[in-house]
């Protein structure tokens, strides 16, 4: 059975249809639209990923190691510390007592062979001495010192001997340290061991990782610390000390600690 429209029933059909078309053609082409851009974002995404990890492997893995170089050697100079104190009613008395006590001591060490160089005041020291119960000074005390440098040590101890005795009851001690004057040789030798300990721990940690062991990237070193020995030996407490103070020189060690970058292959 033949359906009939009018010609306005037509029109609407028409309309419909034809819009029915357009978006029907709209939400195609959208989606091809939309669909390329997608695949070229994820295609751009890998590359990145793959150029951050060329990057990566271009860069090559590091590793970073310590070393540390020892090395030991004998002392060939003494530094002694060393003055005089006295006492007097007066500060011209005491400091005029003190002044002839130093002039004693260097006089000695001069003649034993000190260079004058070797010999530089380091203090002076003037106090009033008060009673316990007033506060008036009843004399005063000078104190006066000395750092004197010691350039053979098997004459040292005779040295500091005969120093005490010219230096007479006012002579006081303070202390010595022992140094080596010349520590280039020794340091040159603790470098190369600290590298050569830094080589063999870094060999052996790309060993157990399966890599060989690349050229080193950066080195740095931490300061030296040069601790020095303190001998025994008998402190002089009187002008009529022994002939030979005994002087132990013992040995100095150097340490060197450097820290090494290496690039594994």
């Amino acid at each position: 059975m033949a359906v009939q429209f009018s010609s306005t029933q037509r029109a609407a059909a028409i309309g419909v249809a034809s819009a029915g078309l357009l978006i029907g053609a709209f939400t195609l082409g959208a989606g091809q639209g939309s669909a390329a851009p997608a695949t070229a974002g994820a295609a751009t995404g890998n590359a990145a990923l793959t150029a951050t990890a060329a990057a990566a492997a271009q860069g090559g893995t590091r590793i970073t190691v310590t070393g540390t170089g020892n090395v030991s050697g004998a002392p060939n100079e003494l530094a002694l510390s060393m003055g005089v104190q006295t006492n007097g009613t007066s500060v011209a008395a005491a400091l005029r007592q003190a002044n002839s006590a130093v002039r004693s001591i260097t006089a000695v060490l001069r003649r034993s062979g000190v260079a004058a160089s070797d010999v530089q005041t380091s203090g002076l020291s003037i106090y009033p001495n008060y009673a316990s119960s007033s506060g008036v000074p009843n004399g005063y005390q000078v104190s006066e010192q000395l750092t004197i440098t010691l350039r053979r040590l098997s004459v040292a101890g005779s040295q500091i001997s005969a120093a005490a005795r010219a230096g007479g009851n006012a002579t006081v001690i303070n202390g010595v340290s022992l140094n080596l004057s010349d520590t280039s040789t020794l340091l040159a030798s603790a470098r190369a061991k600290a590298v050569a300990d830094a080589k063999a721990k870094a060999t052996a940690y790309a060993r157990a990782l399966g890599r060989p062991l690349g050229p080193v990237v950066s080195m740095s070193e931490t300061p030296v610390t040069q601790p020095y020995p303190v001998p025994e030996f008998a402190t002089p407490s009187t002008g009529r000390a022994a002939s030979s103070v005994p002087v132990h020189p013992g040995t100095q060690q150097l340490s060197v600690t450097v820290t090494v970058i290496f690039a594994l292959g």
